[in-house]
């Protein structure tokens, strides 16, 4: 730091000190204030030039240091020099002092944030750039950051002074003429039957619907830059357009029709969306199956011998299709027509904010819904599109079982696909980047999977980046280069499964046209209440995430059809403080809250509880005693921040969580429910348990120990 910075800085700090050494807040109080009110108003009669003039430097004074005190000398300017000339006066003090302190902490503070936050403050300089003036205006109407905050943080910004002086003024003239007022009515209080005079109760009833007013004047000014351009139709002939069937779209049709709107839902391909037809559904079909063949080959540790069977592979595949279609007429269009909505088969194109276009027809509505999805990520990898390749969505065409295949991938879904695959017969190679296989969850977890995966006889290659595909004398390869050793090897298949994730889809139907933000991360930008930028177009799934289940879709849904039929009266915030989610490996991994990685990065501390499956009657009989139950708590409390489970049934397992910790119910709670016996369930308990046993009051049990020694004789 040079020599005028540390100057600056010596004195600020010297200043702010006098202010509390000498005590000289007691005067910026109402009460102080109220005392001196006479003494104040006769010298501003006999000298209001002066009185004008130090009235303006001492509240620079305070604004520029950010001393506490602002708010009070706002209601002083009113009641010492009325509303247009206290009006007047605390505009330019409060703007004046704001852009010192702003260039204080531009001149003190930036560049060292620039060079320690450079990368992280990129997004930031740009949003800055394109949209600050806006920003900083929207900061400075509603109150609801701290006046000196926003000065400070303002400084590391490159905003110029002229465009913060401006809109800062101008931002914080509303606010200014409410309080400005209220110190006017107070001023002229002189007895307690005055409390009840008109026009004071009028300025305190302004000055509670202000930030509720400025919020509206927000909203009404955003959504006229937003709608910039665009004609709205006098009239609609739908209340909401939904785009998309899957499960976030047939949700939010579902509520919009219970509730009697107009509801158009438009599905392009087949009602049900991924889950029903090429996710949730067929894999967890497959999954059955490959449970079974699993089973047959441990026949003998249950006690039957020549126990054997030969896997169908085309039947096994036809049963997949037999249970979509018995779960088909669920989501069938005919069901929904029999609700109420308007079904329609077709492609969607929104042309405004208010009209979508399908089969050649116009559809203006005054809310639209995008539920359009995700699809599987395609890699840029040399040589893919010359293989046999398949993703979650068409591996379901297959209908003769692969020898070698090759799994590229160890999420969920790949985890998932590598075992069934494996128990059916087909020799798996599953390679993976990371350094474990499911890194979204806790090493333990994903340690148990990968000892499985392996010991059924998957050929886990972790470590391993795909660098080209080859066909070599007809036999197919996959070049990888193992990351530790820097070596390329040449790994030989039949099939190819890429299982690299779900990218959303924001193409083709548009998203472009009307200018909607895509995040980096290729998702449709939405805010707390799942609007986009314009405030009438809502997005629930994986379009815009940010978490890829179906479950959170369909509660997505909710806020989503709620927001955009009732929004005008009420908007609720989406929730997503208790999201479960369960990976249906053998053993499954299934979570709620915080893992303890997330829990370490976010600094939340925490105390681990683990309960091991080994230990559980139930799971010994089933031959399923592998697992555990881990609880993240509130250190010294019951309180639960996460759960993790891994073994047989913890998808089911973890419901008694996911209701605990959103009900607000504790270990303590959970402990003193009685569980049936025996059965899995009981593991949740017997953690609550162990929980319980690290926090039993050890001073109170030797004086209980004594006393039953006591009673021996």
């Amino acid at each position: 730091m040079n020599t005028r910075k540390l100057l600056l800085l010596g004195l600020i700090l010297a200043l702010v000190a006098a202010f509390f050494v000498f005590d000289l807040g007691q005067y910026l109080t109402l009460a102080s204030l109220k005392t001196q009110q006479a003494t104040l108003l006769a010298q501003v009669a006999a000298h209001p030039w002066q009185a004008a003039l130090l009235y303006f430097l001492a509240y620079v004074a305070v604004t520029a240091l950010s001393l506490p005190g602002a708010a009070l000398m706002t209601l002083l300017g009113g009641a010492l020099f009325g509303l247009w000339q206290g009006v007047l006066l605390v505009s330019f003090a409060s703007t004046l002092g704001a852009a010192l302190a702003m260039l204080s902490s531009r001149f003190l503070l930036r560049d060292w944030v620039q060079r320690r936050f450079a990368r992280q403050l990129v997004g930031v300089e740009k949003g800055m750039q394109d949209e600050g003036g806006f920003y900083l205006f929207a900061l400075r109407l509603v109150p609801l950051f701290p006046f000196f905050m926003i000065n400070l943080l303002m400084g590391l910004t490159r905003l110029p002074l002229v465009t913060y002086w401006w809109v800062s003024q101008l931002g914080m003239l509303p606010g200014t003429l409410v309080y400005v007022n209220a110190g006017r009515e107070l001023g002229q209080l002189d007895s307690l039957a005055g409390i009840l005079s008109p026009g004071l109760l009028g300025a305190f009833i302004l000055l509670g619907l202000f930030p509720l007013l400025a919020r509206r004047l927000l909203g009404w000014l955003q959504a006229r830059r937003a709608y910039a351009g665009w004609v709205k139709p006098k009239t609609f002939q739908r209340n909401l357009v939904v785009i998309g069937a899957g499960a976030g779209g047939l949700v939010s049709a579902y509520i919009a029709a219970a509730v009697k709107a107009k509801v158009s839902l438009i599905e392009k391909q087949q009602m049900g969306g991924d889950c029903l037809n090429t996710g949730c559904v067929p894999s967890k079909a497959l999954l059955r199956s490959a449970k079974l063949a699993a089973e047959l080959k441990k026949a003998a540790a249950l006690g039957f011998t020549k126990v054997s069977a030969e896997v169908d592979f085309p039947a096994v595949m036809k049963r997949i299709q037999w249970v979509i279609s018995t779960i088909e007429p669920h989501d069938s269009p005919q069901r929904y027509r029999e609700l109420g909505v308007e079904v329609i088969a077709g492609e969607a194109i929104i042309r405004s904010p208010w009209t979508v276009e399908v089969n050649g027809q116009l559809l203006s509505s005054r809310t639209i819904i995008i539920a359009a999805g995700g699809r599987p990520l395609w890699p840029d990898i040399p040589g893919v599109a010359d293989m046999p390749a398949f993703t979650s969505d068409t591996i379901w065409n297959l209908r003769e079982q692969p020898k070698r295949l090759l799994v590229l991938g160890g999420g969920p879904i790949g985890c998932e696909l590598a075992q069934a695959f494996q128990r059916l017969g087909s020799q798996v190679i599953q390679v993976e980047l990371d350094t474990r296989l499911l890194p979204r969850e806790d090493e333990d977890a994903s340690a148990l999977v990968l000892a499985s995966l392996c010991d059924e006889g998957v050929d886990v290659r972790l470590r391993h980046k795909a660098e080209r595909f080859e066909l070599v004398e007809g036999e197919r390869r996959l070049i990888a280069r193992q990351l530790d050793s820097d070596e390329e090897i040449a790994i030989t298949f039949d099939c190819l499964l890429l299982a690299l994730g779900r990218v959303a889809n924001v193409k083709g139907y548009g998203v472009e046209e009307l200018g909607l933000v895509v995040r980096p991360n290729g998702t449709l930008e939405t805010d707390e209440y799942l609007a986009t930028r314009l405030p009438n177009i809502y997005a629930v799934g994986d379009v815009t995430g940010p978490y890829q289940f179906t479950h959170v879709c369909a509660h997505q849904a909710w806020y989503a059809a709620v927001n955009a039929l009732f929004g005008g009266f009420k908007r609720f915030k989406v929730d997503y403080r208790v999201i479960p989610h369960c990976t249906f490996t053998d053993p499954e991994v299934a979570r709620v809250g915080l893992s303890e990685a997330e829990a370490k990065t976010q600094g939340v501390a925490y105390e681990v509880t683990r309960y091991d499956l080994a230990e559980l009657d139930r799971a010994i009989a089933d031959e399923v005693a592998h697992g555990f139950v881990k609880v993240l708590s509130e250190p010294g409390k019951d309180r639960i921040l996460g759960v993790s489970i891994v073994g047989a049934q913890a998808g089911e397992l973890l419901a008694e969580y996911v209701l605990a910790m959103k009900l607000g119910v504790g270990l303590n709670k959970i402990l003193g429910t009685v569980h049936s016996y025996p059965t899995l369930a009981e593991a949740n308990k017997y953690a609550a348990g162990e929980w319980k046993r690290g926090h039993a009051p050890q001073g109170l049990l030797r004086w209980v120990e004594r006393f039953h020694q006591w009673r021996l004789g």
